[in-house]
């Protein structure tokens, strides 16, 4: 009976350590999405958690341009979302326009252990995203996965790895948005933090996009986020000068969630990637000139804003100013940095595909580049008979079909383009339609 108890006492342990860990139910993946994952590595130099990949890829695409990356946070709230961050509909958005694979990572980090061992990209990360790609390579049959661009996304945690990234692999980055945290190049007493050294001269082509929220320590000086904005003045101060091509943008409406922020982050990386992307796989990404953008001086907390000029007729001191690639992101920017109701005046995609097998309505969707998806409305015979969602599902900026998370993911579980019409009566015929309306309110045909 002893060794009968003592198999029941080790089973009856392992579910329930299987039960508390907070990473053992990910989003089933079947093409167009796909997924890979390592166990952690004991080797010094190594990656020290497991980390799972989700990559989609838009079908019909014969060959990938470059990967995006949505990369969370630290903490095991911020590492679960990423789980749902390869089937954003809005990323999606961006990833097919460019013919460009989306990829989301989760670094299954311990609740109490120390965010350095994967957001600084020295400590194994790199490593382990490159062989990730290099994995899906073989898995999808796409060999250009292992050697494309990358265009970067993160937030808290990720924006130190993304900018970590700009430094280390400055000849694969197109861009990077780096959203309420950056690399440092000055030592932390107390954080586990090593500095950079310095900045490559090829990472001062890379466009980079430092965004934080105002309750950040800009204009609210106190509190668990206030080293935000010191922090990314110091990276400022070390790029800028020496001809970094830096950004800076402030949420007005928020702390360290991200809030509305998608709505210049998507457009400012879509005109990054449209200057960027090479016409030829394997050749060089395309340089950027600071003398071909607009300027304006980094605005401190509580003075104007003065409007960007372009950079050739820009008189003053440019190591204060930040850079915009074009003259339409710089007025998105304006308006983030009022009230972040960014103007977005074209209406989304039409759906597509709607089907009714008795009364159950699916179709497909794309969403709006500029703005997402808000919600759908379905018609029977011309009329309209539902909206979804009934309710928003986002507490930290728009309303938006998916739902957000505090790290600018979905809510799991996924919603699905699918309504059931209840009141459809046995033995009738009806025509059905659906109408996508983005976060600005325009409605499709």
């Amino acid at each position: 009976m002893r060794p009968l108890l003592l198999l029941l006492l080790l089973c009856s342990t392992s579910i329930a350590q299987e039960k508390e860990n907070p990473y053992n139910d990910p989003v089933p993946v079947a093409p167009p999405y796909y997924r890979v994952r390592y166990e952690a590595s004991t080797k010094e130099g190594e990656l020290q958690f497991p980390v799972t990949y989700t990559l989609w890829m838009p079908e019909g695409v014969e060959t990938l341009r470059g990967v995006i990356v949505h990369q969370h946070g630290c903490g095991v709230g911020s590492c679960r979302s990423g789980q749902t961050g390869a089937f954003d509909l809005h990323w999606q958005a961006l990833a097919k326009k460019h013919g460009c694979a989306l990829l989301s990572p989760v670094y299954e980090q311990p609740e109490t252990a120390n965010c350095q061992l994967w957001c600084d990209p020295r400590n194994g990360s790199s490593a382990a995203f490159q062989n990730g790609l290099a994995d899906f390579a073989k898995q999808t049959g796409h060999a250009e996965l292992a050697t494309v661009p990358w265009a970067i996304w993160g937030h808290s945690g990720g924006g130190h790895w993304c900018g970590g990234m700009v430094l280390l692999h400055p000849e694969r980055v197109a861009a990077a948005w780096l959203r309420s945290g950056v690399p440092l190049f000055e030592e932390k007493e107390g954080r586990n933090i090593v500095a950079y050294e310095s900045v490559p001269p090829a990472a001062l082509g890379v466009p980079v996009m430092c965004n934080l929220g105002t309750q950040e320590g800009y204009s609210v000086t106190a509190g668990r986020f206030s080293g935000v904005w010191p922090g990314v003045q110091a990276f400022f101060s070390k790029m800028r000068p020496q001809g970094g091509l830096v950004s800076v943008s402030v949420d007005p409406l928020t702390s360290h969630q991200c809030g509305n922020q998608r709505y210049l982050a998507i457009p400012w990386l879509d005109a990054c990637l449209t200057l960027r992307l090479p016409k030829e796989n394997g050749q060089p990404l395309n340089p950027l000139e600071e003398s071909d953008g607009l300027l304006v001086t980094l605005p401190m907390p509580g003075a104007e804003i003065d409007p960007p000029i372009p950079a050739k007729q820009f008189v003053g001191e440019k190591e204060k100013t930040i850079w915009f690639p074009t003259n339409e992101i710089a007025q998105s920017w304006v308006q983030y940095m009022h009230d972040t109701n960014v103007t977005d005046r074209t209406p989304p995609p039409a759906p597509t595909n709607v089907k009714a097998d008795g009364g159950v309505i699916t179709w497909d969707a794309d969403a709006d580049l500029e703005s997402g998806v808000a919600s759908f409305t379905i018609l029977r015979d011309g009329k309209p008979i539902a909206t979804l969602p009934e309710k928003s599902r986002n507490p930290f900026g728009r309303s938006i079909f998916q739902g957000l998370q505090y790290s600018d993911t979905p809510i799991q579980p996924l919603v699905e383009m699918k309504y059931v019409d209840k009141t459809a009566e046995e033995g009738k015929s009806y025509k059905y339609e659906v109408i996508a309306e983005n976060t600005v309110g325009l409605k499709s045909k």
